[in-house]
């Protein structure tokens, strides 16, 4: 991996896991909490989409729209397990 994939990677986690904090209000966790609920988020979308038939083929703009879903998703997960304890 290049310099310039990594940053893109991070700046994709970045704006994935900020637009998830927004959509599942209260789940904000900074800019470094963002960055990996956001790459964790695209990982868990690129398994679990093309699973379920759900894929979305574009540039920049489809993985960060897959990240985001992933990253509400694990959001979702978060809150349901947070309730739970």
């Amino acid at each position: 991996m290049t310099v310039e994939g990594l940053v893109i990677w991070l700046v994709i986690g970045a704006i994935a896991g900020w637009l998830a904090g927004l959509i599942m209000k209260g789940y904000g966790f900074g800019l470094a909490g963002n960055i990996v609920v956001g790459i964790v988020g695209a990982f868990i979308a690129g398994w679990l989409l093309p699973q379920i038939g759900f894929v979305f083929i574009g540039g920049i703009g489809a993985e960060i729209i897959n990240a985001v879903i992933g990253a509400v998703i694990l959001l979702a997960v978060i809150g349901l397990v947070k309730r739970a304890t």
